[in-house]
């Protein structure tokens, strides 16, 4: 009898759970723009809780990016030896903005870091070794005239006597700082170690003095960043310099590519230091390269290329933790853009709508690698409404998506599995 009763009563329960569902009301037509007290699947519920609006039209973090070629620069033909790469922060001082970026001038082309053994005091390694930090400024931000050296490489046994590359800026308490990677080995020699220095100067225009230090040292062995700190990307927030950097790390030769790439923080009072790492380190996941602003209360990253989140824009209101704002497409290598309120410490950051980055092989041959800065333009602010800028769904032509066929090794892998279904 208990068994029977028990019968019933699962059975009654599945009838009245199967009719709960079917009564429950289908979802509307117009989205509602709060979240419904209503059941929802987990991807409905994570576009109301994951994201600061239902459409990526109405995201304010969300974008598309527009390409423009730069005037100003000279490449000497495209053949190699005269690069321009990893733009600073964009920055406007003297009625003029101001840049700063890698610059490799050699008499010839690098050999590639797989032949790092064969570089020289005057033969590059990769594109960015025995380079300098150059600047250039601008009136209207797509016309450029570059100023010369900026930070030269010091002498050895100096942090950065082989190459100064990746700078950023810092505008703090009336005068200016270049932080960068400093190259005490040609890139490929181990791989791409260095850790980060700085200069200093109090114009825009110098002359900088080098500090001659470390000042974001390589973790300990063992330790996520203890062979590389790329990408220095300083701001100022709650009163202190804010320097966001990546690492290379989890190298294993047996998968490709062999390592991962994320991003860390470091904190410090002052800009020489001492910078301590943030115990939570690494704060984002993925990415490239280090490409932050100010938004709202918090801080937005472009987070590119690499890694599980690349191609989105993340938002940290806290500065610390991370979360996904928007998933977006072609996004800028190398980011540099035009924070007005990078310094200021601002607790409303109004976000950016343009920057310098950069293309890597630009000539398309690897025998000639060089890179070129180009500008990109985007709708990430408060500030802006451009409906232009927050389209989606790009397409591109059947010869784009044919330059991404299959290699001869793929197709023989082919015609093999063909070959065994005939035989069969």
């Amino acid at each position: 009898m208990k068994n029977l009763l028990y019968l019933v009563v699962c059975l009654v329960t599945t009838i009245c759970q199967s009719s709960e569902c079917t009564a429950q009301e289908a979802f509307p037509f117009l989205i509602p723009a709060e979240k419904p007290d209503r059941p929802l699947s987990a991807a409905v519920e994570r576009n109301y809780n994951a994201y600061t609006s239902i459409r990526p039209e109405q995201n304010e973090l969300y974008t598309q990016f527009k390409y423009t070629k730069l005037k100003g620069f000279d490449y000497n033909g495209g053949d190699g030896t005269v690069t321009r790469r990893d733009p600073s922060k964009v920055i406007f001082a003297n009625g003029k903005y101001y840049v700063w970026y890698t610059c490799r001038k050699t008499p010839v082309k690098p050999v590639g870091m797989a032949r790092a053994a064969e570089a020289t005091d005057v033969i590059p390694s990769s594109d960015w070794d025995l380079a300098d930090i150059c600047y250039a400024t601008s009136k209207d931000g797509f016309t450029w005239a570059e100023q010369g050296v900026a930070v030269p490489r010091p002498p050895k046994p100096n942090p950065g006597w082989r190459s100064v590359t990746t700078t950023d800026i810092l505008v703090w308490k009336g005068k200016y700082y270049l932080y960068y990677q400093a190259f005490m080995e040609a890139s490929g020699t181990r791989g791409d170690f260095c850790p980060v220095a700085v200069s200093y100067a109090d114009s825009p225009d110098g002359p900088w003095t080098a500090a001659n230090q470390v000042v974001i040292p390589n973790g300990a062995e063992g330790e996520w960043d203890q062979y590389s700190i790329h990408d220095p990307y300083p701001l100022v927030h709650d009163g202190k310099i804010y320097l966001y950097y990546k690492s290379d790390f989890d190298k294993r030769p047996e998968l490709n590519p062999s390592k991962i790439r994320m991003q860390g923080l470091a904190i410090a009072d002052n800009p020489l230091g001492p910078f301590k790492k943030h115990s939570l380190n690494p704060v984002i996941n993925s990415g490239h390269e280090t490409t932050l602003f100010p938004f709202k209360k918090g801080v937005a990253a472009l987070v590119i290329r690499d890694g599980m989140e690349r191609n989105t824009i993340q938002y940290a209101e806290d500065w610390v933790n991370f979360k996904i704002a928007s998933i977006v497409e072609l996004m800028p290598d190398a980011g540099g853009p035009f924070v007005p309120d990078a310094f200021t410490d601002t607790k409303q950051g109004k976000g950016i709508t343009w920057g310098l980055s950069h293309f890597t092989n630009a000539s398309g041959d690897w025998n000639r690698n060089h890179s070129i800065l180009t500008r990109f333009d985007c709708d990430l602010s408060q500030d802006i409404v451009d409906p232009q800028m927050k389209g989606h769904h790009l397409q591109h032509s059947p010869e784009f998506h044919y330059k991404h066929g299959l290699s001869g090794k793929q197709r023989e892998r082919i015609t093999r599995e063909t070959a065994a279904l005939k035989s069969d």
